[in-house]
């Protein structure tokens, strides 16, 4: 199926989102779609002082795209699904989930090739609550402060000497081009993603017949299993976004169920790191979503609704 129109893709102005814009554009021209991009300005691009978690809602970069998503000025919206609150919006659907990039995060530093070699005390700048108590749980000497802005703008705050490293999604860096700044890809053992980081979630309307065939030539099954399985853990346990929460899931290298299976890790924190639940869990990768709730469930057993409240009273 071809389309006669060219579709309006809205991104937002960031130079990650609009590589992130480009590329399914891109995909999407290789079917002979034609695409236009339209910049949208989100609440977490417009208010750049203090922490995001300090603007008090989920979807700060997300919900203006999708608002103008169900009224039609636009056609798709691609998102970080990191940044994708797990609340269902009436009219939209997850259309499409291309291959995902590595999930993971990575330790940037000009003075140090790994967390180990850190001083203590050392400054490590990130904007994350999840990457804040994960650090402290290894490292609580140090003093982890907060960052804003896009890749770029952390990068030269680093280089400024600001702070002795930050912390990154590697996948970020990668799509850059920036992949000579990656000091120390950080182990889960060490520091479990964000739910859904590495993946692109491409967004539309549910009623868009046309639109929704066309976009999934661009799905990929294996990594939409995956977050699906994490984005239900995060909607179970009701954390939201910037909730000190880390979850990874992919296929079992061995498994009970061959080469179907799926597994799925994740972590709750306190927001000093003093205090870490884990959960796992397995399954068949058709059941993606029971497996995300079976592990929240296994965590909330352990006590994490507790430790999502008090990260919230901050």
């Amino acid at each position: 199926m071809s389309l006669a129109r060219t579709l309006r893709l809205g991104t937002r102005g960031s130079p990650l989102a609009r590589w992130q814009a480009e590329w399914i554009a891109a995909e999407l021209a290789n079917t002979g779609v034609q695409v236009e991009l339209v910049s949208i300005a989100t609440q977490g691009d417009t208010q750049r002082g203090g922490a995001i978690g300090s603007l008090g809602a989920q979807g700060v970069f997300t919900k203006e795209i999708q608002r103008v998503l169900l009224d039609g000025t636009i056609d798709l919206a691609v998102h970080s699904l990191k940044d994708l609150p797990t609340d269902v919006v009436e009219g939209l659907m997850l259309a499409a989930v291309p291959p995902r990039e590595r999930p993971g995060d990575v330790l940037v530093s000009n003075t140090a090739k790994s967390l180990d070699e850190l001083p203590e005390g050392a400054r490590v700048g990130t904007g994350s609550l999840r990457r804040r108590a994960q650090l402290l749980h290894v490292r609580p000497d140090l003093q982890v402060q907060d960052i804003r802005g896009n890749v770029d703008t952390r990068l030269r705050k680093l280089d400024d000497g600001r702070y002795e490293a930050i912390v990154l999604a590697e996948a970020g860096l990668r799509r850059l081009g920036l992949d000579n700044r990656i000091g120390q890809s950080l182990s889960p053992r060490i520091l479990l993603p964000a739910v859904g980081q590495g993946a692109l979630g491409v967004e539309a309307r549910e009623n868009d017949a046309e639109v929704l065939e066309v976009l999934g030539r661009l799905d990929d099954a294996a990594s939409r299993q995956a977050v699906l399985a994490e984005r239900s853990l995060l909607a179970a346990l009701r954390g939201g976004c910037l909730a000190p929460i880390g979850a990874w899931a992919r296929p079992a290298e061995t498994s009970a169920y061959g080469d179907a299976g799926l597994i799925l890790t994740a972590v709750v924190l306190s927001s000093d790191g003093q205090a870490r639940l884990e959960a796992a869990g397995e399954a068949p990768a058709d059941e993606a979503e029971t497996l995300g709730r079976r592990v929240a469930d296994e965590l909330v057993r352990q006590g994490a609704r507790e430790l999502i409240a008090q990260s919230r009273e901050l």
